[in-house]
């Protein structure tokens, strides 16, 4: 997408959209704004993401956008700056990073994320961090970059208010309309509004649920209903979710605790997410975690786990656990597995073999189709409807 000249820039500029991935997908998200005349472009790069491999790729876990184009021109390449902290926005930064080697601006969950995969690529000394304010305005070159606060299944999600002199685009990165969302802050639609009035030249958009009429749902409502799920359960029960949801992991710490089940978090995805999200000043009044060392000390009906593996993974917590191999955690006949969680596509024979696994094993089973345990992250067809129209 190119947008043509204006009489406020300088003639023979251009501003051009390049989605290297991402774009009419999911996964791998690797977004290109460039400005000015062709030989003297200057770039920043929208997210740096991942997608998973399936049974079309075998032997491949990830797959990351070929940035050559990027790489080639690197010397014009201003930042990488990250729209939230989701995998497919930000899992290909360690990976990738080192054949670009330009700053990265992103809120201060975002970075935490960032940096505990950076340390593991043992390159974090080496990468430009810069850590931007929810609602903070900076420049990169030509390009006047507004971050606005969202709502999404993760914190501190942001649209990004793109400004230079051929106009604005918004480019939305994950988005939802919660009313309520438990955790962080409410969508910042006074900012949203008063960038429609100033007037948009496009608007690069999340529609993963365009086809799906209706709006996705609140995570308070969630919330309350896990609670009173809680209620009817008997036995052990392990709640699998999202780890990178933090609102619904407080959700359910909370529930379990007002239903007098002591939480335990199992999985490494859990616990790297919550260091994250106190480091970022999140979740730090919880109730008091139970270690997986310790769980097993506890009466059945009086623990809770909250397990990494909805949807299926092999080496996550709740595989292991189905499969009586994990070193801590057991699920005997009686207990409940609940899914707090949907089945993205392409996941799904690996999902329904770890439910069928556990029923075999005579653990009651609960998923999205059974009970209110899960709202989607995207927005549905009513929502982007609505957004659109009041921004335009």
């Amino acid at each position: 997408m190119s947008i043509p000249e204006s009489p406020s820039a300088t003639p023979g500029d251009e501003l051009v959209f390049l989605p290297l991935g991402g774009s009419g997908e999911i996964g791998m998200n690797l977004n290109l704004y460039g400005y000015g005349p062709e030989d003297e472009r200057r770039w920043i790069m929208v997210d740096l993401g991942v997608t998973f491999g399936d049974d079309r790729t075998p032997g491949v876990d990830v797959i990351m956008a070929d940035p050559a184009f990027i790489e080639e021109r690197r010397d014009e390449l201003l930042g990488i700056v990250l729209t939230h902290a989701h995998e497919d926005h930000i899992g290909a930064v360690a990976h990738i990073w080192p054949r670009l080697r330009c700053p990265v601006y992103a809120t201060p969950f975002t970075a935490a994320m960032v940096r505990g995969k950076l340390i593991e690529a043992g390159i974090e000394a080496e990468v430009p961090m810069n850590i931007i304010p929810l609602g903070h305005r900076f420049d990169l070159g030509p390009f006047d970059i507004e971050l606005v606060t969202l709502t999404h299944s993760i914190l501190e999600p942001n649209a990004l208010a793109i400004r230079t002199p051929l106009g604005l685009v918004l480019h939305t990165g994950d988005w939802k309309i919660d009313p309520d969302p438990v955790l962080g802050d409410d969508m910042d639609i006074a900012r949203l509004t008063a960038i429609g009035d100033e007037g948009v030249r496009a608007i690069v958009c999340d529609s993963t649920n365009v086809f799906s009429p209706g709006t996705s749902g609140s995570e308070a409502d969630v919330a309350a209903s896990l609670t009173e799920l809680l209620k009817t359960c008997e036995g052990r029960v392990a709640v699998t979710t999202f780890a990178s949801n933090v609102a619904r992991l407080e959700s359910i710490i909370r529930a379990a605790d007002a239903c007098g089940r002591h939480p335990v978090l199992v999985g490494r995805g859990m616990h790297r997410v919550t260091a994250a999200a106190r480091e970022a000043g999140y979740l730090t009044d919880l109730p008091e975690l139970v270690s997986e060392n310790n769980a097993g000390y506890l009466p059945r009906d009086k623990v809770l786990f909250v397990c990494t593996g909805s949807q299926g993974e092999p080496r996550a917590a709740l595989a292991r656990i189905a499969e009586d191999n994990h070193p801590h955690i057991v699920l005997e006949k009686g207990d409940t597995a609940i899914f707090s969680s949907r089945v993205i596509p392409g996941n799904e024979t690996l999902i329904f073999d770890l439910q069928n696994l556990l029923a075999t094993r005579g653990i009651r089973v609960i998923t999205d189709k059974d009970q209110f345990v899960h709202v989607a992250g995207q927005p549905c067809r009513d929502e982007l409807a609505a957004r659109a129209q009041s921004i335009r």
